[in-house]
């Protein structure tokens, strides 16, 4: 698994860094076909005063792009929330891929002689 971690207008640090991969730990736990992922933290200025920390995050898995964004005044707060996002699309996307179907009663029968 590839992991990339970089900022936009900001410093990663060692313990921001730290922060992500025990919060990856999560979703890597769920889904172990993940093939690469990106994590990009950033700082967006608006006219007004107020910053907005933005955390995006694309996971690449077998046959599929997940990407997930979240916006938050705390750039914690916007990993735990983007965390809980991505856990939900990936377990979805678990649920997707997985086979349901059961074979029918009728057809167990008449297979055993």
């Amino acid at each position: 698994m590839n992991l990339t971690i970089s900022g936009h207008h900001l410093d990663v640090t060692p313990a921001l860094r730290e922060y992500v991969l025990t919060k990856l730990d999560r979703v890597t736990r769920h889904f172990d076909q993940v093939v690469d992922i990106t994590v990009l933290l950033s700082v967006e200025k608006n006219k007004e005063k107020e910053r907005r920390q933005k955390a995006e995050v694309t996971v690449h898995v077998k046959g599929k792009d997940i990407f997930v964004e979240q916006s938050h005044e705390d750039l914690y707060a916007a990993i735990d929330q983007l965390m809980d996002k991505l856990d939900r699309q990936v377990c979805r996307h678990k649920d997707k891929v997985q086979d349901h179907h059961h074979v029918a009663a009728k057809r167990i029968d008449a297979a055993a002689p």
